[in-house]
């Protein structure tokens, strides 16, 4: 090795204070589909689909992709979200389970979301309703015509992103080795799952500011009231205990949660990021899926909640299921346990494992 590479592989991998593995910086792109149909039979001229990856893809003797593992984000999210030291510097550095000079990792905006085709670009309610199959294809689509990868070792996401992993594998059961959905249920989304997204979508609406979606600056009151089931959703009862155990605590970081979400949420966009699972259901298909999977919930999460017993009918039917489920502790933060590799790692680890091709 010369002097040169040593230092970038120094400087690509040194380590921060906390002994983790530095990771690579990601690559970002975009990728503009033409005439992209939707379930709803909608059809966008140019839909542009955004996304980050880190690593070089690899193929083998037969040309198909060997090392390639796609991260889903959740509602309202970016697949930029995965870049930082909690997630990838547990993941995806030097001699860590997806480390990126092994693995090529992509992290899409999908469709709705960061820089990806959305409602706020211009069309606003009268962008296509988009679902989580579509959502899907269009990654799909990323891959096998942009991207160049035909085969995937891992399929894995977190909360909405755990959802489009069911969905993958049932869309494309053959493309892939593996999958690992994170705070998800492969059930229709009912209960007060729904009443909660249906509660953010009709608070926007009600708000005479939204103006049918064609307002000039955002709905505050209507939106505001979005973010109290987006706050609700992600909450962690031991967690926000501990962080603000006085009233005059618990109000302060209200305040800040709430500012940080306003400066970033656009509300026709969360009103379709909230919609887009209407129709999501695996439940019915699920046998379709062949390959290991193991779906992570954490016992804390308001969203997937296990008292209700929706995980285990559904894991028993498949061929190669398994559901971990990890008690609540002080290291768990509810639904948010889902971005802590730490928490979870060595189930990734054992799957992997178990669906390597010999």
């Amino acid at each position: 090795m010369t002097k040169c590479s040593l230092l970038v592989l120094l400087v690509i991998y040194t380590i921060n204070a906390n002994g983790q593995a530095k990771y690579p910086s990601a690559v970002e792109g975009d990728f503009k589909v033409s005439n992209f149909e939707f379930e709803s039979k909608e059809v966008l001229p140019e839909l542009n689909l955004h996304y980050y990856t880190m690593g070089t893809p690899k193929k083998n003797e037969k040309g198909q992709t060997t090392n390639a593992v796609i991260v889903m984000h959740g509602t309202t999210g970016t697949g930029q979200q995965f870049i930082n030291d909690r997630f990838a510097g547990n993941l995806f550095g030097a001699g860590q389970l997806l480390d990126a000079t092994k693995y090529y990792i992509i992290m899409p905006d999908a469709i709705g979301h960061g820089k990806s085709s959305k409602p706020s670009n211009g069309l606003h309610m009268k962008f296509p309703k988009y679902t989580y199959n579509d959502m899907v294809k269009a990654d799909y689509l990323l891959l096998t015509q942009h991207l160049g990868v035909n085969h995937l070792r891992l399929v894995m996401g977190t909360s909405m992103g755990g959802m489009h992993t069911w969905v993958w594998g049932e869309m494309y059961p053959a493309f892939m080795d593996a999958l690992m959905p994170l705070a998800s249920l492969p059930v229709e989304i009912a209960g007060r799952n729904r009443m909660v997204r249906k509660m953010a979508i009709d608070l926007i609406m009600m708000d005479p500011e939204w103006k049918g979606g064609e307002y000039t600056s955002e709905p505050k009151v209507g939106l505001t009231g979005a973010i109290s089931s987006l706050i609700f959703m992600v909450s962690a009862p031991l967690q926000m205990q501990k962080g603000a155990p006085t009233r005059e605590k618990a109000e302060e970081n209200l305040a800040r949660t709430k500012a940080r979400y306003l400066s970033t949420l656009d509300a026709n966009d969360v009103i379709y990021a909230f919609d887009a699972s209407r129709n999501y259901n695996p439940e019915p298909e699920i046998e379709k899926i062949l390959v290991p999977t193991f779906a992570v919930n954490s016992a804390d999460d308001e969203v997937n909640p296990p008292e209700l017993n929706l995980m285990e009918p559904v894991i028993k039917r498949m061929r190669k299921g398994r559901y971990i489920l990890i008690p609540t502790s002080d290291k768990t933060s509810g639904h948010g346990t889902h971005s802590n590799p730490p928490m979870w790692d060595m189930y990734l680890k054992e799957l992997l494992e178990i669906s390597e091709k010999k």
